[in-house]
């Protein structure tokens, strides 16, 4: 079952709002289900006492809201729940965390989505994540608009088109600054950061998992490119690599374009010889500068690993390409007119 975001709204919310928190990847409010109608956003909303229901265009869940202050306040939801509830919220005050954990274990059996409120969106980020399950949802009030893009990076749908790209090109380019990105988690087959000279033409840099007689694997690692190089968000926003650091988030995608947010752990920036990798994707061309070192590697429509020394023209590799859009200190201009070569 998919995560996401609740924002509650009141009765004078307009047309514009739900469009901006629809574009935010919102589907859900909580408030009057009149304010959805004509949109395929759902509504939750109370009809009586302790209940309430979820209506949208996948027709109605009823659900039930407790409040927890201890292991016994715990069993009677999860008592509850196994009678049949779509839903329950959680209501938990000063301890947040054990509480929801200990829900969470006894919840995870049953097909019932658990859903908790949350002061601000850092707040919700953290109950999405708890025991690594995370709720299922989370219900925040008190929304900005400047919470919007960190919502789109919490409640979107975490996807990405992957699309082959055809190598056009392999060259050398002597010595240049390269970043290895080292995050505070593990990366599995398959993972890597979205990385690229454009932003519109990002390739799929694979993590260091894989090791060799010389080489020690390193799965937290992406050898990720020059410090030029684009890499993209959680947010939508893009970073140079030369930005990131120590605490920063950093997207990272896998082979079926699913994607997750890790923390960077630290940034090592050091001169090594480079190469220039070229590809195109229809009538759209794309390149990257990455260290000409075995250990670099891309990732093959079929999912198989290839190492930049071995790339030869005609060899397709998975890249993510846009519409090309200017950008604003890593922000998406669409009205902007960009060449980027």
């Amino acid at each position: 079952m998919s995560k996401e975001i609740i924002v509650s709204v009141g009765k004078d919310a307009d047309a514009s709002l739900m469009i901006s928190l629809q574009s935010a990847g919102i589907r859900t409010i909580f408030g009057d289900p009149s304010l959805v109608e004509g949109t395929e956003m759902s509504a939750m909303y109370g009809t009586d006492g302790n209940s309430y229901v979820i209506r949208g265009p996948g027709g109605e869940q009823s659900g039930r809201r407790y409040r927890i202050l201890s292991n016994a306040d715990i069993d009677t939801m999860l008592h509850e729940a196994a009678t049949g509830l779509d839903f329950v919220i959680a209501d938990v005050e000063d301890w947040k965390i054990i509480p929801l954990e200990n829900a969470i274990a006894k919840l995870h059996d049953l097909d019932t989505r658990i859903i908790t409120t949350a002061r601000n969106v850092r707040e919700a980020r953290k109950m999405l994540s708890i025991l690594e399950i995370g709720v299922d949802g989370v219900i925040l009030d008190d929304v900005s608009t400047e919470d919007l893009s960190a919502l789109a990076a919490i409640s979107g749908s975490g996807r990405f088109e992957l699309m082959p790209a055809k190598v056009t090109g392999v060259q050398e380019v002597g010595d240049g600054e390269r970043v290895c990105v080292d995050t505070a988690s593990m990366l599995g087959s398959g993972e890597g950061m979205l990385v690229g000279n454009k932003s519109n033409f990002l390739f799929l840099v694979h993590n260091e998992s894989v090791g060799s007689s010389f080489t020690s694997p390193r799965p937290f690692r992406v050898n990720a490119g020059a410090v030029h190089c684009y890499a993209l968000s959680a947010d939508g926003t893009t970073k140079y690599l030369s930005e990131v650091e120590s605490g920063v988030e950093v997207l990272v995608v896998d082979a079926n374009g699913s994607s997750r947010r890790a923390t960077v752990g630290r940034s090592k920036i050091e001169r090594r010889p480079m190469l220039l990798i070229t590809a195109v994707f229809g009538d759209v061309h794309g390149g990257i500068i990455a260290q000409n070192a075995e250990t670099i590697r891309f990732v093959r429509p079929g999912g198989e690993l290839v190492s930049v020394t071995h790339l030869k023209d005609g060899d397709e590799i998975l890249v993510h390409v846009t519409e090309a859009a200017g950008r604003h200190f890593g922000m998406r201009v669409d009205d902007e007119y960009i060449l980027e070569k």
